[in-house]
C-alpha cells in the first residue's frame, strides 16, 4: 500500500466540493494541489476545505501534472476539455480519475479509450450515483435472487425547486448550455449520464433507444432538456426508460441541486423501488421491496447524495492501494456516452437508434 498518495485537484467549481470529501478523510490520501482558471476561487476553496497548507494553488493544469509529489488528478472540468486534460496527465505518469461524461464526443471517447489501451497506471472515469447506498442495497437484493430476473427499469428524473438548494455559479451554468462545449442538454445528456449508467449497471448495454426531448425555459433564461422520454431495448426481451420533467413550483427537499431521482426495476417475481437521490420527494423509505405478496421497507440506508462520491472515490482509492480495475473504465465509460448520445441522435432524426 502506498504510504501517502498526492492527490491533484483540476478544477475547483462547485462539484469539486463533494469530489474531494474522502481524498480529505482518507488516511491513504493528501491534497497537495488545486488548479482552476480562476486561481482565487481555488484559494478560497483552499481555506474552505481546511488546506491552508496546500503545496500547490495553480490556474495551470500543466504545473499539476508535472509536479512529482502528486500522484494522483481528479480532472472536474468542462466536457470538451476532458480529452486534453487527460491526455495530458497521462503524458506525465499519473493516476487519474476522470469526471463524466468521459468526453464530449464518441470520437474523442474512442480516442482515449485507444490511449488507455496501453497506459499502465489506474485510470477511472468517476461515476457516483451507482455508489449510492440504496441502489447498492437494491444490488444487493438482485443479487441475492429477491425479485428474480430484472425484466425492465423505470427511472425517474424530476427538477423543481428548492429552499435550501446549492448555488450554482454562472458560468458553470452558461457551458452547460453550449452544445459545442457539453456535448448535449443538461439533463438528457450531462445529468442523464447518472442515469444511463444506473440502467447500465443493473441491466447491461442497450440494444436500441428512442427518445422524444422538449424544452422548457427557466425564469432566468436557463433551458432544460425537459420534458423527455428516453426509451430502451436490452436483450433478452427486456426493456427500460428515463423520464425527465421540470417542474418549476414542486418543492424538492435537498441542501444540492433541486432535483429527485426515483428507479422501478421489475423482475420474474417482485419489484424493487429506489427513492431519492440528488435530493427526495418527503420521506419515503429509500428502498422498497415487493416480493411473495408483500412490502419490506428498508429505511436504515445513508441518503446524502454525497454518500455516493464518498463511497465512489474510496473504491477508486482501494483499487489503487490494492489492485483491481475501476468499476467504470474508460471502455464502460464509452458504452454510457453511447447510450447518452443515442438518445441525443433519435431525437434530432426522429427515429429509433439501434447500436
Amino acid at each position: 500500500m502506498m504510504a501517502s498518495i498526492g492527490v491533484g485537484i483540476v478544477g475547483t467549481g462547485r462539484i469539486s466540493d463533494l469530489h474531494v470529501l474522502e481524498y480529505i478523510a482518507n488516511p491513504a490520501t493528501e491534497i497537495r494541489g488545486l488548479c482552476d482558471r480562476n486561481v482565487d476561487l481555488a484559494r478560497q476553496k483552499a481555506l474552505a476545505w481546511g488546506l491552508q497548507d496546500v503545496k500547490l494553488i495553480t490556474d495551470d493544469m500543466d504545473a499539476i501534472f508535472s509536479d512529482s509529489e502528486i500522484d494522483l488528478v481528479e480532472i472536474l472540468l468542462p466536457h470538451d476539455i476532458h480529452l486534453r486534460a487527460a491526455l495530458g496527465a497521462m503524458e506525465a505518469g499519473k493516476i487519474i480519475s476522470l469526471q463524466k461524461p468521459m468526453c464530449s464526443t464518441l470520437e474523442e471517447a474512442d480516442a482515449l479509450v485507444e490511449a488507455v489501451d496501453g497506459y499502465d497506471r489506474p485510470f477511472k472515469v468517476f461515476e457516483n450515483f451507482i455508489f449510492y447506498p440504496p441502489v447498492i442495497k437494491a444490488r444487493e437484493l438482485i443479487e441475492q435472487g429477491a425479485i428474480g430476473k430484472p425484466i425492465s427499469i423505470r427511472i425517474k428524473s424530476h427538477a423543481g425547486y428548492s429552499e435550501t438548494e446549492w448555488e450554482v455559479p454562472k458560468s458553470a451554468q452558461d457551458w452547460r448550455q453550449r452544445v459545442e462545449r457539453s456535448g448535449g442538454g443538461p439533463l438528457v445528456f450531462d445529468d442523464g449520464h447518472h442515469k444511463f449508467a444506473l440502467a447500465w449497471s443493473f441491466m447491461g448495454n442497450p440494444e436500441a433507444v428512442h427518445s422524444f426531448i422538449r424544452e422548457t425555459t427557466r425564469e432566468d433564461g436557463f433551458v432544460f432538456d425537459a420534458p423527455a422520454m428516453v426509451s430502451f431495448l436490452f436483450p433478452g426481451n427486456r426493456v427500460g426508460n428515463l423520464e425527465i420533467v421540470y417542474s418549476p413550483e414542486l418543492l424538492i427537499n435537498t441542501v444540492y441541486y433541486a432535483q429527485d431521482d426515483r428507479v422501478e426495476i421489475s423482475g420474474e417475481k417482485g419489484i424493487i423501488w429506489i427513492n431519492g437521490g440528488h435530493g427526495k420527494l418527503g420521506d419515503s423509505p429509500p428502498v422498497i421491496l415487493y416480493e411473495g405478496g408483500r412490502f419490506t421497507e428498508y429505511s436504515n440506508i445513508p441518503t446524502g447524495w454525497e454518500q455516493s462520491f464518498i463511497l465512489s472515490t474510496r473504491d477508486f482509492i482501494n483499487k489503487v492501494c490494492n489492485g483491481g480495475d475501476p468499476v467504470l473504465t474508460t471502455r464502460g465509460a464509452r458504452e454510457i456516452l453511447r447510450f447518452a448520445s443515442a438518445a441525443e441522435q433519435s431525437n434530432r432524426e426522429g427515429k429509433t437508434i439501434y447500436l
